[in-house]
């Protein structure tokens, strides 16, 4: 996108010093005729000097920063940056920029099985290789940058049971429980992830409806390739009978739409409701003042009981049939009366548009 920007990785290690020892003749040696500083986060020192230049010179846009990690989470960079920064998180890719392409159409068990992260097509390594290594580096390097943690095998049974989390609610004093450690420190480990974005947490809709509410958040990842492959499993049909598929499919849709927001620059506005019953909805959108409801099944094929939290919840929220959508595991839209029915590969075009 920027092929006139000279390019710079702080991942190199002689970059890197060059910029540590002296950051000031760092960028002086690159000028300001546009800069690309790729993992920008190693080099915190970086971004006082970059607050003069742009103070100084009024000009916009002639340095790009990027890295594995949410700059304005990190204390250092995020005073520097105040009111002088546009941030673009760009996510895994969407479904439909593999889907378009006849040669990589894939089955919905293969995408969830594979996951979305660009690295995997562009040099078409096997998921079962790619992630194993990532999650050892992301371990090892991005973990370490962030924050002490002395047992790293603990961390990473942590990434493991969180994987076996997607979907359900949050619950801190669980997993510190099974994991032999207190709750602030699975909360302080839950933020490394988030600050990585490997996993985000889906907020409750609030609104109470006249029903006593669920308050917790629940825990989803952003890319469903590293939960299969923190789950310990090493083919596509191994999901077929797997007790997290549902899971992992919801996960699926949710991202999709989390993905398509954030690419688009704006704010996703997405939440679940569940009451103390147990009657849920996967996930509600706000957008423009509108609420729309998503009921998330990984199946192919429709069932009645599939529209019962959809209709449970019209008939007490009020929203109209045409805001209701079930998305499931088939690739056909199908008419429905009482709610419109969607593929898993349409979904966002035909329920949401």
């Amino acid at each position: 996108m920027f092929p006139d920007y000279t390019y710079v990785n702080l991942e190199n290690l002689d970059q890197r010093a060059a910029a540590v020892e002296d950051p000031k003749a760092f960028l002086n040696y690159y000028g300001t005729g546009g800069v690309i500083i790729d993992e920008a986060q190693h080099v915190p020192e970086l971004f006082s000097y970059l607050q003069q230049i742009v103070d100084e010179n009024k000009k916009m846009g002639q340095y790009i920063l990027t890295g594995s990690q949410d700059f304005l989470l990190l204390e250092k960079i995020s005073q520097s940056l105040a009111g002088r920064v546009a941030v673009h998180h760009l996510l895994p890719f969407e479904m439909g920029e593999i889907l378009t392409d006849a040669a990589r159409q894939q089955t919905l068990d293969q995408i969830l099985f594979t996951g979305l992260y660009p690295a995997i097509y562009d040099r078409e390594i096997p998921a079962e290789n790619y992630f194993p290594s990532y999650l050892q580096t992301y371990i090892e390097r991005d973990v370490r940058s962030l924050k002490r943690i002395g047992d790293l095998n603990v961390f990473r049974r942590f990434l493991q049971l969180c994987a076996g989390r997607t979907g359900q609610l949050l619950n801190l004093a669980s997993l510190a429980n099974e994991l032999g450690i207190d709750a602030k420190t699975v909360r302080a480990w839950l933020s490394i992830l988030e600050a990585s974005f490997i996993v985000f947490l889906l907020p409750p809709y609030f609104k109470n409806y006249n029903k006593r509410i669920v308050k917790h958040p629940k825990l989803y990842f952003y890319d469903t390739g590293i939960v299969c492959s923190l789950l310990g499993l090493t083919d596509s049909v191994q999901l077929k009978t797997h007790y997290l598929r549902g899971s992992l499919f919801e996960n699926l849709i949710i991202t999709e739409y989390i993905k398509k927001k954030h690419h688009e620059g704006r704010p996703p506005g997405c939440y679940f409701w569940r009451d103390n019953s147990g009657n849920e909805t996967d996930l509600l959108i706000e957008d423009k003042g509108k609420l729309t409801a998503l009921e998330i099944k990984s199946g192919t094929t429709i069932r009645d009981d599939f529209f019962k939290n959809l209709i449970r919840f019209q008939k007490f929220s009020g929203i109209a049939q045409e805001d209701c959508c079930l998305v499931y595991g088939g690739e056909t839209t199908v008419p429905r009366k009482k709610v419109k029915v969607c593929g898993w590969k349409t979904f966002f075009e035909d329920c949401l548009y």
